[in-house]
């Protein structure tokens, strides 16, 4: 079913591999959804590293004239046959990096992937979630809970790393992070154990000094598998190593000692691997994200407002660190 929509609509589309600012904006004709899937009208557009890390680097299903953007929120404008959600219904996505994606007044994703969003949580709000929300909870899902265990969160002053350490709080954890000293207030606030910057060169000593005895259970690192394998020292008996940013193909430490797992978090492969129970499970877990939004049970980093007519300046200040808090953009 489609309603009274207009025929044409505005997109920022990718030439080939370059800076942001070499994305092009386009009047194009609206697409149409097939069966299985929804016609979003976008209304807010969250930008992440992974927009600006696709465009400089290009990707395996793109060519030129495709749309970036994996984040967005709007109302379901037109549904293709066999889906039965309801025209006008508000909602989230996080969009496969094969298809054209949110930079654009309408988007075309698979039904099964809408975020349905509480009436409270504004689209801005809303837009600032998926991608770092649902990572977090993919890689906290890696790890057995176990109650009253030492974890560090690296890079908790970014939105992956403070939702996942306000998560990994809420699992009874202790809890020390790695952030700029100007993160340190907030993320104590938050519920956080101990604070370390990274900048310091001493700081895992530090942590092993608070740590006293005790030994991390596990590790979530969101900068590097570099930077995740010289961590790995620090991890006690059948300790987890969870890289975000990464993969590792091999233990950095010997056989035969700590026994530590290693884990990879790929949130863009939900699209070509999952199955409806993964994807029910999934919008489980936006529902979660969701409600503790709404009941401030869950603290995002601050929200920087911009137009869509600004969006490939936007995305370069992402890229260059040149804002506070987390990108949207309003169409």
């Amino acid at each position: 079913m489609i309603q009274s929509l207009p025929e044409k609509h505005q997109v920022w589309a990718w030439p080939d591999k370059g800076e942001p600012q070499s994305l092009r904006l386009e009047i194009r004709t609206r697409p149409i959804p097939t069966p299985g899937e929804v016609l979003v009208a976008n209304s807010a557009i969250g930008l992440n590293p992974v927009d600006w890390k696709m465009i400089e680097w290009g990707h395996a299903a793109w060519s030129a004239g495709h749309v970036p953007g994996v984040d967005g929120v709007g109302v379901i404008a037109a549904t293709g046959d066999g889906v039965r959600l309801p025209i006008g219904l508000r909602g989230a996505y996080h969009q496969s990096l094969a298809r054209d994606g949110s930079f654009a007044e309408f988007t075309i994703i698979d039904a099964r992937s809408i975020l349905p969003i509480p009436a409270s949580v504004a689209d801005v709000v809303a837009a600032a979630l998926p991608c770092p929300g649902l990572t977090a909870w993919q890689a906290l899902r890696k790890v057995p809970r176990r109650m009253v265990r030492d974890v560090l969160v690296t890079g908790a002053g970014g939105s992956v790393g403070s939702i996942l350490a306000q998560l990994a709080a809420r699992c009874g954890w202790r809890v020390w992070v790695t952030a700029a000293s100007a993160h340190r207030d907030k993320l104590l606030a938050l519920g956080i154990t101990g604070v370390f910057d990274y900048r310091d060169p001493n700081w895992c000593d530090r942590l092993v000094e608070s740590l006293g005895p005790r030994r991390l259970y596990a590790i979530f690192d969101t900068v590097s598998g570099e930077h995740a394998q010289t961590l790995a020292p620090m991890l006690g008996y059948n300790g987890h190593l969870i890289c975000i940013q990464d993969r590792i193909e091999e233990n950095p430490l010997p056989a035969f000692t700590t026994a530590v797992s290693l884990h990879e978090v790929a949130l863009n492969s939900v699209h070509l691997n999952a199955t409806d129970e993964d994807w029910q499970e999934w919008r489980f877990a936006g529902a979660e994200l969701f409600q503790m939004l709404e009941t401030g049970a869950l603290q995002l980093p601050p929200i920087e407002v911009r137009s869509f007519d600004a969006l490939p300046l936007t995305l370069t200040d992402l890229k260059s660190r040149a804002h506070k808090g987390k990108l949207v953009v309003v169409t």
